[in-house]
């Protein structure tokens, strides 16, 4: 009787022990038990050698790299729920299968959404940090620490997928007016349900909105789609929530107009430049003028064994020879 060899998998960020245990026992998995973000020449010798790559959105796995791959490359199983980080048409062109894991992380990123767009308002940073640093404090006065409710305010939702949905039904609850524009309209049932209003010119639900929600992908189409000129149709009391990718916003157009305090500031979970922050970013959230995260918005124990299930499915599906459930197509396909 043959006994089919396991097949190579390199994992390039430290997973969950859970999931790194899993893949022991499934695959011959190669770990980063380091956690050390790999070098291009060592993403280069992984490509050469495995059956499988297991990155994550801190990989650049771009055509070059790709070009690079060994026949036995089969497989690459990106650990996030988008694929900006790898050229899957490259991929496509050299017959290797991409997959990501959708849908584990939507009501994590949604939560930390519902986070940022009360933080803001209500100075829940700045007041956690006086008493942290040991800051004077009297008591409770009727003028301290005011902020502003958001019950009652408008939020426009950029991209009502299922991100974007999920944030719509928590903020509903909060008491807030739904809005959003999406390259296409959500169902009915979904509009009636949160009583949204669509809205077909972005421009149009920019100038009214007081919370802007970014909730789409990061594509080309959507590259600084917050762009300087749309950031500046917004009311100067409205300000702008980022859990989806940093270059969805003209991150130096939105610093220029808090500064001038023709926005009212900005939650921010994801960077133009990551993992660098703008400096004057930096100023600002010490100013108080903004609240920023350091790309926790899908920081969940469960929701890494969650996605690390979802990469183990994918190669298991791969290498049974059927297709992949979460296979990504280029976009041209």
């Amino acid at each position: 009787m043959t006994v089919r060899k396991k097949p190579l998998v390199v994992i390039t960020r430290k997973l969950p022990d859970q999931v790194e245990t899993r893949m022991r026992e499934l695959f011959d998995a190669r770990l980063n038990l380091d956690d050390k973000r790999m070098t291009q020449p060592e993403l280069v010798a992984a490509v050469k050698e495995a059956d499988v790559l297991v990155p994550t959105i801190t990989d650049r796995i771009d055509a070059a790299l790709i070009a690079q791959a060994g026949e036995r490359l089969k497989l690459i199983a990106n650990f996030g729920n988008g694929v900006d980080n790898i050229d899957v048409a490259a991929a496509a062109r050299k017959g290797i299968t991409v997959t990501n894991t959708p849908n584990v992380l939507n009501e994590d990123t949604a939560d930390m959404t519902m986070a940022l767009m009360l933080a803001v308002p209500r100075r829940l940073t700045e007041g956690a940090e006086l008493l942290r640093s040991g800051g004077e404090w009297g008591g409770w006065s009727p003028t301290w620490m005011l902020g502003h409710r958001i019950w009652g305010k408008r939020l426009g939702i950029v991209g009502m997928g299922r991100v974007g949905t999920a944030v719509a039904r928590r903020a509903k609850a909060f008491g807030l007016s739904i809005h959003y524009h999406n390259r296409q309209r959500v169902l009915p049932a979904i509009e009636d349900e949160l009583e949204a209003t669509y809205w077909d010119s972005l421009d149009q639900m920019l100038a009214r909105m007081d919370i802007i929600s970014v909730n789409c992908p990061s594509t080309p189409a959507t590259f600084h789609l917050l762009s300087a000129r749309r950031l500046e149709l917004m009311q100067p009391r409205a300000y702008v929530v980022n859990t989806a990718r940093g270059d969805v916003v003209d991150e130096d157009a939105l610093i220029r107009l808090i500064e001038e305090g023709k926005l009212a500031g900005a939650g921010l979970d994801v960077f133009e430049h990551e993992p660098s922050v703008n400096p004057k970013l930096l100023k600002l959230a010490q100013k108080n003028k903004i609240v920023i995260l350091p790309h926790m918005g899908s920081a969940t124990i469960e929701g890494r064994i969650d996605m690390g299930e979802k990469v183990i499915i994918n190669i298991r599906t791969l290498f049974d020879g059927h297709r992949p459930p979460d296979r990504v197509l280029p976009r041209n396909v």
